[in-house]
């Protein structure tokens, strides 16, 4: 059987293309955030979290304090599940998973959880994911930070709507019975885009409230009321539904916030912030 490789397409853009600098990188976020990576009570669980996905020279800094916790954690996951939002317009209808078997970055390569794809019975559409970057900027963090044995299934959400989000959540929790698989949610999402850090900041907050409420439908009014141009407000709603399918009790945590600003300063920048959603073990 022919294996289907996805090469990086983002690799020396979005992320350094060689080994050595992508690892630089990481040491280089997790030494600068060290001392303000929040730690887990003993007894969380977690579901997963909310990481942005820039160029990573902008947006490491708040994306590694996720992947630093999970691997802190010693938690084992079977499937992470990438969601990410559809930059390019290139899909069919509201969801699409891939057929690719591999998925290739300067770091190596991951395997697709194809039981876990199947169950979940999404129609695969490469072209959904060939130019789109949210999903490949979160492989080489997983790849750096990870340490035990997984697959990943990655899919493009074309439609965000509240009902698309909840009827993906209750496909991803009903995957993850049927298959026996332990699964990691990664929502990718970078939040308001191109305006002042004063003006980004005040629309960010009606989201960020909402996101800390666990609270989908409210997420999805605070984008539409507001004009937030956060990008993958569909992930994050997918997030929250799976967490309160998971937990009557679910806590989501606001890990790092910040701007691209903060890296290159500009009157207008794009906002980032990361969470974690855990609950009672």
């Amino acid at each position: 059987m022919e294996m289907k490789v996805r090469k990086a397409a983002f690799a020396g853009r979005f992320y350094p293309d060689d080994t050595k600098s992508i690892h630089a990188y990481m040491e280089h976020f997790l030494e600068n955030e060290q001392s303000k990576i929040k730690m887990l009570p003993a007894n969380s669980a977690i579901i997963g979290g909310v990481v942005p996905h820039a160029g990573i020279m902008y947006s490491g800094y708040e994306a590694v304090h996720f992947y630093e916790i999970v691997r802190r954690s010693r938690q084992r996951f079977d499937t992470v599940v990438i969601v990410n939002p559809n930059h390019t317009g290139n899909g069919i209808g509201i969801y699409n998973t891939a057929t690719y078997s591999l998925w290739e970055t300067p770091l190596g390569t991951l395997e697709n959880d194809t039981d876990f794809q199947d169950a979940l019975n999404l129609p695969a559409y490469n072209l959904a994911h060939d130019f789109e970057h949210s999903g490949e900027v979160q492989l080489p963090f997983i790849q750096h930070f990870f340490d035990f044995q997984y697959k990943i299934v990655m899919i493009t959400m074309n439609v965000q709507h509240v009902d698309s989000a909840k009827i993906l959540a209750e496909k991803l929790i009903d995957a993850s019975r049927r298959t026996g698989k332990k699964m990691l949610l990664i929502a990718s999402s970078d939040f308001n885009h191109y305006d002042s850090f004063q003006t980004g900041y005040t629309k960010d907050r009606y989201v960020i409230d909402e996101i800390l409420k666990n609270n989908p439908e409210g997420v999805y009014s605070a984008v539409k009321k507001h004009q937030v141009s956060a990008c993958g407000f569909g992930p994050i709603m997918t997030l929250l539904y799976v967490s309160s399918l998971l937990s009557t009790n679910p806590s989501i945590t606001l890990l790092r916030q910040g701007h691209s600003g903060e890296v290159h300063p500009s009157e207008k920048v794009v906002d980032y912030a990361s969470f974690i959603a855990t609950c009672d073990q």
